[in-house]
């Protein structure tokens, strides 16, 4: 019996047209769900009518989660889980998360005033990061080289409307190279090395950050078994810092792009999800 899912996103991208178009060979049929139409709410929620569950890979930081969350408390399905994406949505929480659970993540600060941020520039030196705690694809991340020029940056953060775009992080720069690893379920799909191209100093695939496929060595496995235990199984992007003591888990991507990382690798990721996908509606 073929099964219908949602893709519910804010727009169809490459990701999303690899999906569709493999779904038939794992007996899925799927389709694009605008994420600012489907006006959840109600148990009987007429926009969830049809399918058998929701594969969420909004980019809001706000619609993903929101949805997940309604749209499980009518009984479907959905991937990942609601707990799940909202704890990758919120990088403070994520990083509190691991850490309690013995997952090496970076040292950080959470910021919410100047004088946070004046106390964590005492308490950490530079060269150091400044980020937003919702957020992605790099926008609005900072370096900070200087402490001298520190206080004139954070004016920006203060200009910012709203308490939700001012919430930051502060932690330490680990460098211009990072680790995206892609896990489908429990299983580790790819690893790919982001390095800067000497013009941006930030590892991002949405920048353009040169990429080659790097070793599932033992310890990346054993970290990522550890993220996987405690969000659950489903479709994570894993993005990591090598440090002379090892990996860190800078972040978690809910809905990851991988693009660039099934270039790099020659991985089959959209049958892998397609795959996932069918066996947890089994």
């Amino acid at each position: 019996m073929r099964r219908t899912v949602a893709v519910v996103a804010d727009r169809i991208g490459w990701e999303e047209r690899q999906l569709i178009a493999v779904a038939p060979e794992f007996g899925l049929h799927l389709e694009w769900v605008n994420d600012e139409s489907m006006c959840l709410g109600p148990p009987d929620a007429p926009s969830l009518a049809g399918y058998d569950a929701l594969l969420v890979r909004s980019r809001s930081y706000t619609r993903g989660g929101l949805i997940a969350t309604l749209a499980e408390a009518t009984g479907i399905r959905v991937l990942n889980t609601a707990r799940a994406i909202h704890i990758c949505q919120n990088k403070a929480a994520l990083r509190t998360v691991l850490r309690t659970a013995g997952i090496p993540v970076p040292d950080f600060r959470l910021v919410l005033s100047r004088r946070d941020f004046e106390r964590c520039l005492r308490e950490l030196r530079p060269p150091l990061v400044l980020k937003p705690v919702f957020g992605g694809m790099g926008r609005r991340v900072t370096l900070i080289r200087h402490a001298d020029t520190a206080p004139s940056l954070y004016d920006y953060v203060e200009d910012l409307g709203h308490a939700f775009e001012q919430a930051c992080l502060v932690e330490p720069y680990l460098g211009d190279t990072s680790t995206r690893c892609l896990v489908v379920g429990d299983e580790l799909v790819g690893a790919v090395e982001f390095a800067g191209d000497g013009t941006d100093w930030r590892t991002n695939a949405a920048l353009g950050n040169r990429t080659r496929a790097v070793a599932h060595d033992p310890d990346l496995r054993k970290i990522l078994n550890g993220v996987v235990s405690e969000l659950g199984p489903g479709i994570h992007g894993v993005d990591l810092f090598r440090t002379p003591d090892g990996y860190v888990v800078n972040e978690v991507n809910h809905a990851p792009g991988f693009r660039a990382l099934a270039s790099a690798t020659g991985a089959d990721i959209p049958s892998a999800i397609a795959r996932h996908v069918r066996e947890v509606l089994a």
